[in-house]
């Protein structure tokens, strides 16, 4: 655990702390290469830190140093606890404020999924954590309700965050088969006729879904259990007269879902299962007068108990900060 030291005022409104670390090797870790990762922190938080020996001297005005102060320290544990500090870790802590990271514990059957205050969902090959609070509250709640909405713009992880967890409850023997589907809806371009069978048609329309996967399973794995009809990737038409029974479902691009389709969807709900509605109002790529089942199930469906609405904002893209300034831009000219 490192140790803080306040020294006295540079300025009036400038201060440093210096902050040490007993373990070298790990400080080594906590810097990154060429001190890229002290290098982003400055960059975000307005800071200036300075790196002699198993020191830190961080220097700026005081709500600036000490959040700097307490993302240092935080990532420090993460790494005595043996893990590492990769970018996506770094942008975590500066999102979460102390307030955020305090707040919440789920308890019940998940409740080792969160360590401390923390929301953590393993997978085979990583362990997934929230970035932002709004992130934390929507894995919660997919945990705690049958039914749970994740609305918001493109980057925010609706829909990565829903498979991770839909894993996790996979391989900890939750549920039995996973089900991932979306509205093969081309995004305003007609492509015409696809070649192939009709696995070759549809594959296009869902290669995010198979992306996501091949994140949190090995690619063998992944193939092995769309053989055994273990996880099944199919278009919103193919579900129709179902029910799925001790499956955890996600509908994706639900925005391009149309009235009956959502109604559709929805009703196929069977014992033991979850169900993920994610999609994106801004998005819509239905034809001209063809309402949306996502919002008229947003409208239909507020205040039944166990299902959940979980909204996103440009505050919580998690892609390249562009995609944050690029949907900003247009939500404030409101013009699509």
């Amino acid at each position: 655990m490192p140790t803080s030291i306040l020294t006295p005022p540079v300025s009036s409104d400038i201060a440093e702390s210096v902050l040490e670390f007993p373990d070298n090797r790990l400080l080594v870790d906590l810097c990154g290469p060429y001190d890229r990762n002290l290098a982003d922190i400055e960059q975000k938080m307005g800071v200036q830190i300075i790196h002699r020996g198993n020191q830190l001297t961080v220097i700026g005005e005081d709500a600036s140093r000490k959040a700097a102060v307490t993302v240092l320290q935080a990532l420090y544990q993460r790494l005595e606890a043996g893990r590492g500090v990769e970018p996506g870790d770094i942008d975590r802590e500066l999102r979460m404020g102390p307030a955020e990271r305090a707040a919440g514990v789920v308890t019940g059957e998940q409740k080792e999924l969160f360590k401390g205050s923390r929301v953590e969902v393993a997978t085979r090959k990583k362990t997934v954590e929230p970035r932002t609070e709004a992130q934390k509250t929507y894995v919660q709640n997919l945990f705690d309700n049958e039914l749970a909405f994740g609305i918001g713009p493109a980057g925010t992880g609706k829909t990565y965050l829903a498979v991770a967890v839909g894993v996790n409850m996979f391989i900890s023997g939750h549920v039995d088969k996973i089900i991932l589907s979306r509205p093969a809806v081309e995004a305003g371009e007609r492509l015409g006729f696809l070649p192939g069978d009709m696995k070759d048609k549809v594959d296009p329309y869902m290669q995010p879904l198979y992306d996501a996967l091949n994140d949190f399973l090995p690619g063998k794995m992944t193939a092995k259990l769309i053989e055994e009809k273990k996880i099944e990737i199919a278009p919103l038409a193919f579900m129709r007269g179902r029910t799925l029974s001790n499956a955890f479902c996600v509908l994706d691009e639900a925005q391009n879902a149309t009235s009956m389709q959502m109604k559709m969807f929805l009703t196929r709900l069977g014992e033991g299962s979850r169900m993920v509605i994610t999609g994106d109002r801004t998005q819509i790529d239905l034809p001209r007068g063809v309402s949306s089942g996502l919002q008229d199930a947003e409208r239909l469906l507020k205040g039944i108990k166990k299902i959940s609405f979980n909204y996103f904002t440009a505050k919580d893209v998690v892609r390249h900060p562009l995609v944050a300034a690029i949907i900003e831009a247009y939500e404030a000219d409101g013009t699509i």
